[in-house]
């Protein structure tokens, strides 16, 4: 599923190395920030510049909801684990957590912050991360929703962050061209690779537990080694900025989207 400037968002059938356009999804009045699936890839969220959020049937590619998440107050947003909550980052530095079935702001948490650019759910279901335009992360607790950590480590905006599926690691990616991986439950860093030449936009971890993607503004995608923390290949197919990457639910296969207006698929080389 892809969204765009043009308001739309679009679906695609992604059988071995083709995609089959599948259908377009009207009714965003302005351009697409996000774009997510459900674990079961029935369902699509997308959130817009014009401030809602949209559930979308992929079976008949019809509108399920339209959750109206206040003035200038969505960008990101994720499906909780369970597939009962949808996450998204706001301008007043709030995760604003809403009921699926009820369509309705839920739950709050507040980071005291700067605008949420980014946010991730863990796999386990127990923390949700957001990333600023501060570069500050924070990772709250979903049981009790209390901040546990605070991380300082980039200097500025954190376009992306995703936990490794273990829900271990904590993988952030930064317009300061730095990616940084935590231990999740210390809040260490255990590393910042460098590599990229622009802003990094993109990060998704691989579900081998070993590898992530990266994008960028330097029109590159790589794949880094995340024990050995170093790049193991770079992709450079893109003509222009990559906004994001993602793999294929058994990792075999990267896909990259750009401002050239071109969706690539790549073997991965691991």
């Amino acid at each position: 599923v892809t969204g765009g400037v043009d308001d739309l968002v679009k679906s695609w059938n992604w059988r071995d190395d083709f995609l089959d356009y599948r259908a377009t999804l009207k009714g965003h009045q302005l351009g697409v920030v996000s774009v997510t699936l459900n674990a079961a890839g029935t369902v699509a969220a997308s959130s817009s510049l014009d401030s809602t959020i949209k559930l979308w049937d992929l079976d008949s590619s019809k509108q399920i909801k339209s959750i109206d998440a206040g003035p200038v107050d969505c960008w990101t947003v994720a499906f909780s684990p369970d597939g009962q909550y949808i996450g998204s980052g706001s301008h007043s530095g709030k995760i604003n957590l809403f009921g699926i079935e009820s369509g309705k702001l839920e739950q709050s948490l507040d980071t005291r912050g700067k605008f949420i650019m980014s946010i991730a759910y863990s796999p386990d279901g127990h923390y949700i991360a957001c990333g600023g335009i501060d570069g500050i992360v924070c990772i709250f607790d979903l049981a009790t929703g209390k901040l546990l950590h605070t991380l300082e480590g980039h200097a500025m905006p954190i376009r992306s962050l995703t936990f490794s599926p273990d829900s271990q690691l904590l993988t952030t990616c930064s317009d300061d061209t730095s990616i940084k991986i935590y231990d999740v439950q210390h809040a260490n860093l255990i590393g910042t690779l460098s590599g990229h030449g622009s802003y990094v936009l993109c990060v998704d971890f691989c579900p081998d537990n070993t590898h992530f993607a990266t994008s960028s503004s330097d029109r590159k995608v790589k794949v880094w080694d995340a024990g050995m923390r170093r790049c193991v290949h770079t992709f450079s197919e893109h003509s222009d900025q990559v906004w994001g990457v993602a793999y294929n639910e058994n990792g075999s296969k990267l896909v990259s989207v750009s401002d050239d207006r071109n969706i690539i698929i790549y073997e991965c080389p691991i």
